[in-house]
């Protein structure tokens, strides 16, 4: 049996991605050595810091 994990993740989400991106993706993969997960959650976290940001600079205007 698989090892019990601290944080389990139990939801998958798919996308489609061109064969371009797909090679970008393969690259930041073996440049970073991080996972697909881990890179998309990355970025996730980028994108809503961005967001955040836009937000702030907006409601102070």
């Amino acid at each position: 049996m698989g090892r019990m994990r601290e944080n389990p993740r139990y939801n998958v989400i798919s996308m489609r991605i061109s064969d371009d991106e797909r090679v970008e993706l393969e690259n930041l993969v073996s440049v970073t050595d991080k996972s697909v997960s881990d890179i998309m959650r990355e970025a996730m976290l980028l994108f809503k810091a961005r967001l955040d940001s836009l937000h702030f600079e907006r409601s102070t205007a």
